[in-house]
């Protein structure tokens, strides 16, 4: 995710290279992002003053490491972080930050990296309306952005943030059910993405609700109406339900450590 939000903010010119700066602690990973994004500094630590008083720090790490780098940010007196670490509370990362600490938490996904990402973002306590806006023109640059009280965090990391992995799951069942009747991989494949990519437009750009529009392809008795019946015997519509649910226990869980 971190890649992909340096990617985006240089794409959209939201910074120049001499403008942002990479920690990565592995050297290899360090060769790789040099060679991808040339210009921007890749360093193996971070150090005082690497960050303006005008910037801040994206914490792009696994959850179970934010806190002691929040710990060592502290040290150095950066005082804005915005966190994509899933499950951690702004209350967390601001007692490891200090007490001029202001944290931003944010949740993108995947797509992010093709610059067609949904994040939603939250502040804590001490965060300040610059701190947000902030925040939200950095992750802008990779997509659509929402603002949300953080209590709604894990219902939206169950959703967007885990979702395209729900999507890319049904993606691969259409695939291998499409060879199951005779398409090869490559054409099954060719018409999941272009049914996926249409349907999604259309319901970005219609007014109609997604019960409407699906009630418009199923016609009485006919093709559609057959398929549907089978997901609805088959209890496809309360397995979604019970992933989201569970999914989002799971990051409230993560987020009491």
């Amino acid at each position: 995710m971190g890649s992909a939000l340096v990617g985006g903010l240089l794409a959209s010119g939201w910074a120049t290279p001499a403008e942002l700066c990479i920690v990565e602690y592995s050297a290899a990973q360090r060769e790789a992002l040099a060679q991808r994004f040339d210009g921007v500094a890749i360093v193996d630590q971070p150090s005082p003053g690497f960050v303006e008083a005008s910037g801040g720090v994206v914490l792009a790490v696994k959850p179970d490491q934010s806190e002691g780098v929040c710990t060592i940010l502290g040290a150095l007196g950066i005082e804005r972080v915005l966190s994509v670490a899933a499950g951690i509370s702004t209350q967390r990362l601001q007692a490891k930050l200090g007490p001029t600490g202001r944290v931003v938490r944010a949740m993108p996904n995947t797509a992010a990296l093709v610059g067609a990402g949904m994040s939603a973002i939250a502040g804590g306590d001490s965060t300040t309306s610059a701190d947000l806006d902030w925040a939200e023109s950095l992750l802008s640059a990779v997509g659509t952005v929402v603002r949300i009280p953080e209590r709604q965090m894990d219902a939206v990391t169950a959703i967007s943030g885990s979702g395209p992995a729900y999507l890319f799951l049904v993606a691969e069942a259409m695939t291998d059910a499409g060879v199951q009747v005779g398409l090869t991989r490559d054409q099954a494949h060719a018409l999941v993405v272009a049914t996926f990519t249409g349907a999604a437009k259309l319901m970005e750009e219609s007014s109609e609700s997604p019960v409407e529009l699906r009630a418009q392809v199923t016609s009485p008795a006919g093709v559609t109406a057959a398929g549907l019946r089978v997901l609805e015997m088959k209890g496809v519509r309360s397995a979604f339900i019970e992933t989201v649910m569970t999914a989002s226990e799971r990051s409230f869980q993560l987020g009491r450590g």
